[in-house]
């Protein structure tokens, strides 16, 4: 087997600890605006300093960066999909002309839709690590290797709410990745990215930055979000490839970028790959992915409620509800407790707080520190098993890709923030892309949707069980509420 190791860790701090050397060594003192003085050295000690060459540094740092990609790229795949889709024909001008349109049945017609992105072999018998968003209702996936082997591959597993699929290949003895800790990724440390950016003709293309940021949540991507957030250059294609340290292990794969053009901005996410193992170890074993239930929901504690609280400041979460039974009732937690830490995490997001419990395995015991009227307790929660009923559904695709625009769930902050009233039930506009028919339908971020075909909507739950089935092509009744007035639209989806 061959896998990575962190034989190319000591090159490059040693390369580095060069650069800073050089870098103070190489400063005057004449230089500077103030005036020093210093022992005279002999002159042939000057001479010698003088004309020293500054080090190999840069080729030391060249060096472990192209054999770091050298290394790393030979277990770096392009995954091609393809599948079928139906559509109904659009009535053709000679039709209209000569009044024809509805005279006749819809017809449908069938084409050929391609995609394409990366995937990282991540054990020598064929097992490869991608997007779920890659394979998505594929009905043909190519694997293709970097000595331009094509194999066909099959779905081990694919869990929508992280965005991983595990696909295998029948081969053996191939290149692969070691898996890294990405708990341990530190803010401004160097990552490498390898995929296939835009087309199969700029495959093994290897791009290079930092950690961004981490734990980057509420990017209505996926359910489950705690995305490392990189500036090495990700463009569509790049999904499912990976993130590699600077000891060529896995720590992450690209999913997603932010951007306002469609392309590189230096902005991208990829999912950490403990996260990743995790769903893939359960996919495995199981052949579905569990999760551990706590039995609450909960919102980001915001000035005003701070304030409502009579608390000094705004920090950790706040209980709306508590679940009939679920772990959380049993271990009495009560509505409007504040939830500050959970196994001593400080706690400052709902999104990160569900994902961090949905990671735990079912019949771990969590310690919560809570802060209830005033006074800062402990609660010990046995966590249950999430039925996979209860689970919150997600599209196929990234929702937002597929329809146009995004979600979410009702509360008190998009109330005050798109002035809307606080009582009201359902979800609301998050982002609209503008250049779908969503907003040239007049959708806009903000609304809040009430209703979709004629059902109401109150809350994530309903609105994706009333989406589920929703296909391209087809037409939806939307039911909203702008500035507190009632309307209704058709989206052309």
């Amino acid at each position: 087997m061959t896998s990575q190791t962190p034989k190319f860790a000591a090159a490059f701090t040693f390369a580095l600890i060069i650069l800073v050397v050089g870098y103070f060594s190489g400063n005057s003192p004449a230089e500077t605006s103030s005036t020093y003085i210093f022992p005279e050295a002999p002159a042939e000690q000057r001479a010698s300093v003088s004309q020293d060459p500054p080090s190999n540094l840069l080729q030391d740092l060249n060096n472990a960066f192209t054999q770091l990609a050298e290394n790393a790229s030979p277990a770096v795949v392009t995954i091609s999909t393809e599948r079928t889709v139906r559509r109904q024909q659009v009535p053709s001008l000679f039709d209209e002309f000569f009044g024809r349109r509805g005279q006749s049945q819809p017809r449908e017609r069938e084409f050929q839709q391609r995609g394409q992105g990366s995937g990282v072999i991540v054990e020598s018998d064929g097992l490869i690590m991608t997007n779920h968003h890659v394979i998505a209702n594929a009905d043909t996936i190519i694997v293709r290797l970097q000595n331009d082997v094509n194999l066909g591959a099959e779905v081990i597993g694919s869990d929508p709410s992280t965005d991983i699929a595990i696909l295998r290949v029948d081969a053996q003895n191939l290149p692969f990745l070691e898996f890294g800790d990405s708990d341990a990724l530190r803010v401004g440390e160097w990552v490498m990215a390898i995929g296939s950016p835009l087309s199969q003709s700029l495959n093994q293309t290897v791009t290079q930055g930092i950690v961004s940021a981490k734990g980057r949540s509420n990017i209505n991507l996926v359910d489950y979000e705690d995305f490392i957030q990189t500036d090495a250059a990700i463009n569509p294609g790049n999904s499912g490839g990976p993130l590699i340290n600077m000891n060529g292990e896995l720590v992450g794969i690209n999913t997603a970028i932010a951007s306002r053009s469609g392309g590189f901005q230096g902005i991208g996410f990829a999912v950490p790959i403990n996260m990743a193992r995790s769903v893939m170890e359960s996919l495995i074993e199981t052949g579905r992915v569990v999760r551990a239930f706590l039995g609450i929901s909960a919102e980001n504690v915001d000035d005003s409620m701070a304030r409502a609280l009579e608390m000094d400041r705004a920090r950790g979460i706040y209980v709306m509800n508590v679940t009939e039974d679920s772990p959380a009732a049993q271990a009495g937690i009560r509505e409007l407790d504040v939830i500050l830490e959970i196994d001593g995490r400080t706690v400052t997001d709902f999104r990160q707080f569900r994902t961090f419990v949905a990671s735990r395995t079912p019949g771990t015991t969590v310690r919560l520190r809570i802060l209830r009227d005033g006074e800062e307790i402990t609660k010990n929660v046995t966590l249950a098993e999430l039925d996979q009923d209860e689970a919150p559904e997600v599209q196929t695709e990234s929702f937002f890709e597929q329809f146009g625009f995004s979600v979410d769930a009702f509360s008190e902050e998009f109330a005050e923030r798109y002035r809307l009233r606080s009582n009201l039930e359902g979800v609301v506009v998050t982002q609209v892309d503008q250049t779908s028919n969503a907003f040239r339908q007049g959708l806009r971020e903000g609304d809040l949707i009430t209703g979709v075909q004629r059902q109401r909507v109150r809350n994530m739950q309903e609105f994706s069980q009333r989406m589920e089935g929703v296909q391209a092509g087809q037409t939806i009744l939307l039911q909203l509420i702008r500035q507190n007035q009632q309307f209704f639209i058709a989206v052309d989806l």
